[in-house]
């Protein structure tokens, strides 16, 4: 079944906006995180995405807080981010309350690490995001501060033959500017690793580009500015959800 995730990310405890991932870019939102998480819920979304840019940014999760507060007043599954390099951060972000962690830097730092952190947790908790510039298909970690030589699809391959079952791929190009998401990008990701449950983050800008994603075979889409500018509306949302 497609789903649709919706995306909170986090500077100092409020929810934020960027441009392509750049922190100068960087506009608050709002400073209740929990209420935005609320009003997802009421309208039927199941999951959350819960984006740590301070922990991203220290390589270490600083917004337990947020964490713990969204999981103990919703129902939502959260999927938490942003810094998570340790066991004892794996553990953490479960004992706050998240249902799966998506691991970007430590994946691309620590192969091997992240490769047993799928093994002990479970394939069905630990998600990699793997997030590129297509220009080059290079992964860029760290809050996309840092770009790598690692080769996007050799960063897959490496993972999904050690059983890698949930993937979150950005084109940092496309993130907030509301282009369109890279639909060649996800296509071919699909056609080399059919089995792969990927979610698509970045650049949606309505139901329709949800729609062209469920019906490419993605199963799930982050979205968040859309919203947050007004572009795509709740009852947008809802009324998506219905259908699908």
């Amino acid at each position: 079944m497609f789903e649709i995730i919706p995306s909170i990310w986090l500077i100092n405890g409020k929810c934020v906006r960027l441009q392509r991932g750049d922190f100068s870019t960087e506009e608050v939102i709002s400073n209740n995180p929990l209420e935005i998480a609320q009003v997802f819920e009421g309208i039927g979304i199941k999951r959350l995405h819960l984006v740590d840019l301070d922990g991203a940014r220290r390589a270490e999760p600083k917004n337990y807080h947020i964490l713990e507060a969204i999981t103990g007043y919703t129902d939502l599954k959260v999927d938490f981010t942003g810094g998570i390099s340790t066991d004892g951060d794996v553990i953490k972000c479960f004992e706050f309350g998240a249902k799966t962690v998506t691991i970007a830097s430590a994946a691309a730092n620590h192969p091997e690490r992240f490769a047993q952190f799928i093994l002990s947790y479970g394939r069905e908790k630990i998600n990699l995001a793997a997030d590129t510039n297509p220009q080059d298909h290079k992964i860029k970690i760290r809050g996309w501060l840092k770009k790598t030589e690692i080769d996007l699809f050799d960063h897959i391959d490496y993972f999904y033959q050690r059983g890698l079952k949930f993937l979150k791929c950005s084109d940092v190009t496309r993130d907030g500017v509301m282009e369109g998401p890279n639909f060649e990008l996800y296509e071919e990701i699909l056609k080399k690793f059919p089995t792969i449950n990927l979610a698509a983050s970045g650049g949606v800008r309505n139901v329709d580009d949800f729609r062209r994603l469920r019906d490419m075979g993605v199963h799930a889409a982050v979205f968040g500015r859309a919203y947050y500018e007004g572009r795509m509306s709740l009852k947008d949302i809802e009324q998506f959800l219905k259908e699908n």
